[in-house]
C-alpha cells in the first residue's frame, strides 16, 4: 500500500543532516584539505575576514534562544564583580583582625559596608521575579553573569524559583559564570558591543549598583543612547545616592553645559529593593488594579 507523501516534507536536506553525513574521503581528510563544509570548519570561521559572520552569530544565538524560552522583558542589573555577600565580607574582616593587619582590616571594613548592595541586589531580583510571575509576560532578571552584584541578581531570581539570564564575556583572566544563572539562558560573548546590545534589546529598566569601569561603561552607553534618542527611554535606577554623587558631579556637568538641564532626569536614585520596585510599578502600572485582563501591564 502506498504511503501518502507529507506535504510539508523538506525539499532539500538540512545543514545539520549534511554535516552529519559529510565524511571526507581518505585522500581529503587531512588538516591541509579544504574539503570540509564551510559551516563545520572552525579554522575557517575564526579567520579575521569572517569577523562579520561571527558578530552576526553572536547577535543571533542569544536572540533566538531567548525567543524560544519566552523571554521578552528584562530588568538588567549592572554592578561590581568585587562586592561580596555579607557573610563573605564578615569572614574576611574576621581573618584580617585575627592577622592584626591594619591595611587588610580597613579594606575588609569597606567591603563589609559595600556588601549591603549585594543584599539589596539579591532582594530586588527576588522582588522582580516574584511580583511579575503572574503576568502574561514576566520580567526576567538579566546580569553580566559574573560574581558580585551580578551573582546577587541571578541568586535572588533563583532563590525565588525563577529563571534569569547571564551575559558572560571572555576576559584575559577567565571569569566563570556564577552558579545561579538558568543554564539555558547562560551566554558567552567575545564582543563587548554585542553583549551591551543584548543588555538593552529586551530591557524595560536598567538598575545600576556601585561599580567600576565596566559598570560605568554600561551605564553611560545606555544614558547616551536615551539622551540622543537612539533608543526609547526607560527607567534607569541607581542604587546608593551617596556613592554615585561622590563619583560623578552631575551638577558640574549641567553648570558647564556638558549636559542639558533635564538630562539628569534620565535616572533616579534609590536606596532599597522596595523603593526600586515601586518606581517600576508606578512607571509601568504594575499595581494590582492596573493590570489588564491578560495579567500583562500595558507597555510590557
Amino acid at each position: 500500500m502506498d504511503t501518502a507523501v507529507d506535504l510539508t516534507a523538506r525539499n532539500f536536506p538540512s545543514a545539520e543532516e549534511e554535516a552529519q553525513v559529510s565524511v571526507p574521503p581518505p585522500l581529503y581528510d587531512g588538516p591541509e584539505s579544504s574539503y570540509r563544509l564551510a559551516f563545520t570548519d572552525t579554522e575557517f570561521l575564526l579567520q579575521p575576514e569572517l569577523r562579520p559572520v561571527r558578530m552576526q552569530l553572536e547577535l543571533l544565538k542569544p536572540e533566538m534562544v531567548q525567543q524560544a524560552q519566552g523571554v521578552r522583558s528584562t530588568v538588567v542589573i549592572f554592578g561590581s564583580a568585587r562586592i561580596p555577600p555579607r557573610e563573605v565580607a564578615e569572614s574576611r574582616l574576621a581573618d584580617a583582625r585575627a592577622a592584626a593587619d591594619e591595611a587588610a582590616v580597613r579594606r575588609a571594613e569597606t567591603q563589609l559596608s559595600m556588601s549591603r548592595f549585594y543584599e539589596e541586589a539579591r532582594r530586588f531580583a527576588a522582588l522582580v521575579t516574584e511580583r511579575s510571575r503572574r503576568m502574561a509576560r514576566p520580567i526576567y532578571v538579566c546580569t553580566g553573569g559574573g560574581p558580585g552584584i551580578m551573582e546577587a541578581g541571578n541568586r535572588g531570581a533563583h532563590e525565588t524559583g525563577g529563571k534569569s539570564i547571564g551575559l558572560n564575556i571572555v576576559l584575559p583572566h577567565e571569569q566563570q559564570p556564577n552558579a545561579y544563572i538558568t543554564p539555558e539562558l547562560c551566554f558567552r560573548f567575545h564582543y563587548f558591543a554585542l553583549r551591551k546590545m543584548h543588555f538593552l534589546m529586551r530591557s524595560v529598566a536598567l538598575v545600576a549598583f556601585p561599580g567600576g569601569f565596566g559598570t560605568l561603561d554600561e551605564l553611560f552607553e545606555a544614558m547616551t543612547l536615551m539622551q540622543t534618542g537612539k533608543c526609547r527611554r526607560r527607567p534607569i535606577l541607581m542604587f546608593g545616592r551617596e556613592f554615585w554623587t561622590r563619583l560623578i558631579n552631575f551638577e558640574l556637568l549641567i553648570e558647564t553645559g556638558m549636559i542639558s538641564a533635564g538630562d539628569e532626569k534620565l535616572f533616579r536614585f534609590v536606596e532599597t529593593a522596595e523603593e526600586a520596585w515601586s518606581v517600576l510599578a508606578e512607571d509601568y502600572g504594575l499595581d494590582d488594579d492596573e493590570v489588564g485582563n491578560d495579567g500583562d501591564p500595558a507597555g510590557l
